[in-house]
C-alpha cells in the first residue's frame, strides 16, 4: 500500500534524541524529571518536555495530560519504593524494631537520593501543595505513619507519650527527608555511606 498523501502514523522523533528503549509515557517522565530539576518546573513548558522526549507537543497529549500529570508521578516515584519497604519492614516482627526503623531510614534516603535527577527536591516546590498532588500526600503520609508505628515498637518509642512520639516522628521524618537539600548542595556525595550515616543520625534523633 503507498503512503500517498496520507497521515503520517506515529511520533516523529527529534533527530538529536536516539531511540532509548523506554515506552512514551516514560521518556515523557525522563524528560520532565531532567527539565523540572534544572530549569524549574514553572520555567518549563509542555513542549520543551515533548521535544526533550523526542515528539511533537500535540503527540504528549495521547500519554499524559500535562506538566501536572508528570510531576504527580515523580513525587509518586520518591515515596512509593518506600513504601514497600516499609510496609515489609513493619510485618517482619522477627527483626527487632530499632533494626527495622534503620533500615527504613537507610532505604528511603536512598531512594530520595537515587537516580541522575534529584527528585526529592520537587518536594520544593511551592505547586506540590496543591489539592491535585493529593495521592502524592497521601501516599508520603502512610509512609510517615509507618515510620511512626515502627518508633513506637521500640524500646524507647514504647516509653513515649503520644506527643513526645509524634514530635519524634515529626523530627525523625523531617530528618531523612531534609537530605534533599544536602543533596542539592552536594551531588556527588556517595549515597550508600551517606544513606548509613543519616539512618544512625535519624536513630539518635528517635531517642533510640
Amino acid at each position: 500500500m503507498g503512503t500517498g498523501g496520507g497521515r503520517r502514523v506515529g511520533r516523529p522523533r527529534a533527530d538529536r534524541r536516539p531511540d532509548s528503549g523506554l515506552t512514551p509515557r516514560a521518556e515523557l517522565l525522563d524528560a520532565a524529571a531532567e527539565l523540572f530539576t534544572t530549569r524549574g518546573y514553572a520555567a518549563t513548558t509542555t513542549r520543551a518536555v515533548a521535544e526533550r522526549a523526542g515528539m511533537r507537543q500535540a503527540s504528549m497529549y495521547h500519554y499524559v495530560s500535562g506538566k501536572e500529570e508528570l510531576l504527580a508521578e515523580l513525587l509518586e516515584s520518591t515515596v512509593t519504593p518506600s513504601l514497600v519497604c516499609a510496609r515489609e519492614l513493619l510485618a517482619d516482627d522477627t527483626v527487632p524494631a530499632e533494626r527495622r526503623l534503620w533500615q527504613l531510614c537507610r532505604t528511603d534516603v536512598e531512594v530520595l537520593c537515587g537516580g541522575p535527577h534529584n527528585l526529592g527536591g520537587l518536594y520544593l516546590l511551592p505547586e506540590v501543595r496543591t489539592e491535585r498532588f493529593a495521592g502524592f500526600h497521601a501516599v508520603r503520609a502512610e509512609l510517615k505513619d509507618t515510620y511512626r508505628q515502627l518508633l513506637a515498637a521500640t524500646a524507647a518509642g514504647g516509653a513515649l507519650a503520644k506527643s513526645e512520639l509524634d514530635l519524634r516522628t515529626d523530627l525523625l521524618f523531617g530528618l531523612i527527608e531534609g537530605v534533599i537539600l544536602v543533596r542539592r548542595s552536594d551531588p556527588q556525595r556517595p549515597v550508600p555511606a551517606f544513606a548509613e550515616a543519616t539512618a544512625d543520625a535519624a536513630l539518635r534523633i528517635a531517642g533510640i
